[in-house]
């Protein structure tokens, strides 16, 4: 019974009724504006609800055999796939606490038989009209995240953070790093790879300080500013201690990326230098009433810079103030005292020993010798692909036993 549409343009409405006549009664009201699809079970609708072509608006019946509206109601809002479907109840119960359950549930509408064509249609505008601005504010509201940091994105949505010019003072860990020698290392590179080489690194530092809670400030150029602290904070120890952890992991991950890199032929993978620093900052909304930006200022953050200046290259130096915190999760040997601008205490500093750990915490295995080239990514093999994985090694192992 479904009613083929005229135009690609048609909003399609999905009708769910175990009567053959109502069926017919709401596809004809429907079909001259919509592409109207018919399901005489709720078995049915889920089916076509989950398909290639889902509906933009469904039309429930209640009393059906097998499978009644409401449970397939409940079961439309608990799949990711179609939990976001308006659905009108268009039923002959009509005791409030009917609609009151099925409003519960999650319906938009609730809609009594014998029904008002010139209503069934008035309604149906509506909440299409209503389901394609809140998908538009929806996607406007994802792509304006990626300008923001998670945790301030979440806090601004949820009503917990305004959005004004205020300030306050906390007790944070700051995180700097850039690219050593970042210059040099792409002077010779064409744009095209320039540009994947530096969003493929700060996508996956990103994907890292997310992980660990880190807030991201900026990115300047190739280097990045990230903090522990606020919005949310776990408490001043705890905070300095995921941001070291953060720190060792970029540093575990970009080994592994330059294996990659080095494979695809980039002679001259990214190295970078960290350097971390806890104490008090002032953090929140700064510029102006046209446009702010949610950061942190204060020494302490221009000490953490100082500290990634001083620091080895693939390595993490941190304060004194960082290390007490951390002292008992990470091994440190103290370093010459360094200077920063607008501090005028010397200060002591501490650099993480193997901040990239161990050969065996790589993700990337990779080895090459005349005749012989492999390179295993174990975080993009499932477990599936990794029990195949090791057949063929197992294979290669075989043939290479049996050669002379």
């Amino acid at each position: 019974m479904d009613t083929p549409a005229a135009t690609t343009d048609k909003r399609t409405i999905l009708v769910v009724d175990d009567t053959p006549e109502n069926l017919s009664v709401m596809s004809g009201l429907l079909r001259n504006d919509y592409v109207v699809k018919a399901a005489p079970t709720g078995a049915r609708a889920l089916q076509i609800a989950t398909g290639d072509a889902p509906p933009d608006l469904i039309l429930l019946d209640i009393m059906m055999p097998e499978m009644d509206g409401y449970e397939v109601l409940r079961r439309l809002r608990t799949d990711p796939r179609t939990s976001e479907i308006p659905v009108v109840f268009l039923t002959a119960m009509s005791e409030s606490g009917d609609e009151e359950r099925g409003l519960q549930l999650g319906a938009v509408d609730y809609i009594t038989k014998p029904v008002s064509p010139p209503i069934v249609l008035a309604r149906v505008r509506n909440h299409l009209a209503l389901s394609e601005r809140t998908r538009t504010v929806r996607n406007l509201a994802t792509k304006l995240s990626r300008y923001l940091a998670p945790q301030v994105y979440e806090s601004i949505f949820e009503g917990t953070q305004d959005v004004t010019l205020t300030t306050r003072r906390r007790k944070l860990t700051v995180f700097f790093s850039d690219i050593k020698d970042f210059t040099e290392t792409t002077g010779n590179l064409q744009p095209e790879d320039l540009t994947y080489l530096l969003n493929k690194y700060f996508t996956e530092m990103s994907k890292i300080a997310m992980e660990y809670g880190g807030t991201i400030d900026k990115f300047i150029g190739d280097a990045m500013v990230i903090f522990f602290g606020d919005p949310e904070t776990r408490g001043v120890k705890e905070d300095a201690i995921q941001c070291v952890r953060m720190a060792m992991a970029m540093q575990r991950r970009l080994a592994d990326l330059g294996e990659i890199w080095r494979d695809k032929g980039y002679d001259k993978p990214f190295r970078q230098r960290i350097g971390i620093n806890t104490g008090f900052c002032n953090v929140g909304n700064f510029g102006s009433d046209f446009r702010m930006n949610y950061t942190i200022i204060g020494p302490e953050v221009n000490l953490a810079a100082r500290l990634e200046q001083t620091s080895d290259t693939g390595g993490i130096m941190m304060s004194y103030e960082t290390y007490a915190l951390v002292r008992d999760v990470v091994e440190a040997e103290e370093r010459p005292p360094v200077r920063a601008k607008g501090i005028a205490r010397e200060i002591k500093a501490y650099a993480v020993v193997n901040p990239a750990g161990d050969a065996s915490e790589r993700r990337v295995l990779r080895g090459e010798r005349p005749g012989m080239k492999f390179l295993v990514d174990l975080d993009r093999l499932s477990a599936q692909d990794r029990a195949a994985a090791v057949g063929d090694l197992e294979s290669v192992l075989e043939r290479l036993r049996a050669a002379r």
